[in-house]
């Protein structure tokens, strides 16, 4: 999902932030609308019971024969979900791969999924463990064919928490001034936006969830995306891979960040400028 509010394309991972409840079903229609049209499995994941969910997609076309036939599902979010506790992360996306792959096994093309989680992220503990598992089911995204919209009320959770989950996503519609997300490639996360004085702690946070792990001792970086990065968020990178034993690789345009590498001598931390 672009700032725009436009619904992410097939197999993305987006978060949209809404503040009331037409706002929400206006994205959930089309969006899944458009699963249905692509021979996907679509799931609606929303607090209450199935009839009440199905009477927010009455104008999503076919639904009574999407329901008849398994290609539109409707789940209470307790029954996807640890409502009300936290979730284990790994638990949960081995959940979410056992969904797509029924549904591929069942002949559609991929599984589709708008998910209301604002009540599994309310408190602190509960977004440590929902950040990670946002992060975990983006690696699953970026190579199985799943997308996904995660949507948090704006009238529950205020805007840090929401920047909180938000920066973990490719595409929001909020301000997020930087995105760490999984990527392909021999990068095992990539960066993009700006990383500055006044978000360092939440880049902190948000690379102690995600948590990166080496490969072949490197913990390989895309920034191609990325239009600034401040010398705290270098420091930031320097410990994580400090506690992981390896080399934070940088790739970035950005030619200032190679200087201020050398500049505080952060020997655990290498940039490769690209063009």
């Amino acid at each position: 999902m672009s700032r725009a509010g436009t619904p992410c394309r097939a197999y993305g991972h987006s978060c949209l932030a809404y503040g009331d409840p037409a706002t929400f079903d206006a994205h959930a229609v089309p969006y899944l609308a458009a699963g249905l049209a692509a021979g996907e499995r679509v799931w609606l994941v929303a607090p209450g019971a199935p009839d009440d969910l199905a009477r927010r997609l009455d104008r999503l076309p076919g639904l009574p024969d999407a329901l008849r036939r398994g290609a539109a599902v409707l789940v209470p979010v307790e029954q996807a979900y640890r409502a009300g506790g936290i979730i284990d992360p790994e638990t949960q996306v081995r959940a979410y791969a056992a969904a797509t792959e029924e549904a591929l096994a069942a002949g559609y093309t991929g599984l589709r999924v708008m998910a209301e989680a604002t009540s599994l992220v309310r408190t602190p503990a509960q977004r440590d463990a929902f950040a990670r598992y946002e992060h975990l089911i983006d690696r699953y995204i970026r190579r199985r064919p799943m997308s996904a919209i995660c949507a948090y009320d704006r009238r529950e959770l205020d805007d840090r928490a929401i920047a909180e989950l938000a920066c973990l996503h490719p595409e929001t519609n909020t301000d997020a001034p930087f995105r760490l997300h999984a990527t392909l490639g021999d990068a095992v996360v990539a960066l993009g936006g700006e990383l500055d004085p006044s978000n360092h702690q939440q880049f902190a946070a948000a690379l102690d969830r995600a948590d990166p792990r080496p490969v072949d001792g490197r913990v390989v970086v895309d920034g191609a995306a990325l239009r600034f990065v401040d010398h705290r968020c270098l420091l930031h990178l320097r410990d994580h891979a400090r506690r992981r034993g390896a080399t934070a690789v940088l790739r970035t345009s950005r030619a200032a960040a190679a200087r201020l590498v050398e500049l505080l001598d952060l020997t655990e931390v290498r940039v490769e400028v690209v063009r």
